[in-house]
C-alpha cells in the first residue's frame, strides 16, 4: 500500500520497533500539544484558543507537564484567565449551595444519601476536565481508525505488526475492543490469533528480561551478559500501563 500523509505517524510508530507502537504516537501527540499550548507559536495569545483552554482548564498530569515544559509567562497568562472563569462559576455554584442537613434535625438530610452534592461534582467535573486530554484522545481516535484501515489493506503492514513487538495492555485492550467494528469476520478471526500470540510471547519475553535483571543482582552472575536486561525495568513498566517511566522532562525547545 502506497504511504499518505495520514499514515506516515502509524508507520513511523510500527517502525521504531518500540515496545507499543501507540505509546510511541501518544508520546509524539502529547508533545506537539505542549508545544502548540505553550511553545514558540504563540498559541495561548490567540482568543479563540485561550477561550478553549480557560473551558477545559487542565488535569492534575498535564499541569505538571506543563509547568516543567517551562514558559512562566504564557503558564501564567492561560491561569489568569482560567481563574476568572473558575472564579465566576464558582461565585454561581456556592450561591445556589444547599447544605446536607435541615433545621429540623441535625441528621436529617435534605439531599437523599445517593444524590451527589452539586458542588462536589462541580469540583470533580473541573478535577477530570483537560483542554490537553481532549485533544489528544480525539487525535488519537483517528490514529486506531488508520490503523484498522491500513491493516485490511496492507499485508506487509500486518506482517509488521505479527512480527513486532505488541502493545501495551492499555492500548491492547483498546485495540481488541475496536477491531469488530473495522473488519470483517475472516480479518477479526486472523486479528484475534495473531495479537493474542503475540501478546503472550511479548510477555513471557519482559518477564524473562526482569527476571534476568533481578538475577543480576547475585553476585554469582555479577560477570554474566547483561542480554536485554539493562532498561527490563522501563520497559516492564511499559508493557503494563503503558507511556515511557524512563523519559526526562519534555522542555521547551
Amino acid at each position: 500500500m502506497k504511504e499518505k500523509l495520514y499514515t506516515i505517524p502509524l508507520n513511523d510508530a510500527v517502525n521504531a520497533n518500540d515496545e507499543c507502537p501507540f505509546c510511541y504516537i501518544e508520546r509524539k501527540l502529547e508533545q506537539d500539544l505542549l508545544d502548540f499550548v505553550l511553545g514558540s507559536s504563540s498559541s495561548y495569545m490567540e482568543s479563540d484558543i485561550r477561550e478553549k483552554t480557560d473551558e477545559a482548564g487542565f488535569c492534575r498530569i498535564h499541569m505538571k507537564k506543563m509547568f516543567d515544559y517551562g514558559n512562566t509567562l504564557g503558564n501564567s497568562l492561560i491561569l489568569k484567565t482560567h481563574y476568572e472563569k473558575i472564579r465566576k462559576e464558582m461565585k454561581e455554584k456556592i450561591r445556589s449551595h444547599s447544605p446536607g442537613r435541615s433545621r429540623k434535625g441535625l441528621f436529617e438530610k435534605i439531599r437523599p444519601a445517593s444524590q451527589k452534592d452539586p458542588l462536589s461534582d462541580w469540583c470533580e467535573k473541573k478535577d477530570h476536565s483537560c483542554y490537553i486530554c481532549q485533544n489528544l484522545e480525539e487525535t488519537f481516535q483517528r490514529y486506531i481508525d488508520t490503523f484498522f484501515y491500513v491493516y485490511g489493506k496492507d499485508e506487509s503492514f500486518r506482517q509488521k505488526i505479527f512480527h513486532g513487538k505488541g502493545f501495551c495492555l492499555h492500548h491492547f485492550g483498546i485495540l481488541t475492543d475496536a477491531a469488530p467494528r473495522y473488519l470483517n469476520q475472516n480479518q477479526y478471526e486472523e486479528f484475534c490469533q495473531e495479537i493474542f500470540r503475540l501478546m503472550d510471547e511479548n510477555m513471557a519475553r519482559l518477564q524473562e528480561d526482569i527476571t534476568w535483571l533481578i538475577d543480576k543482582f547475585d553476585y554469582r552472575n555479577k560477570d554474566a551478559d547483561w542480554k536485554n536486561s539493562k532498561d527490563a525495568l522501563q520497559r516492564g513498566m511499559q508493557k503494563l500501563r503503558g507511556g515511557y517511566p524512563s523519559d526526562p522532562v519534555y522542555k521547551q525547545k
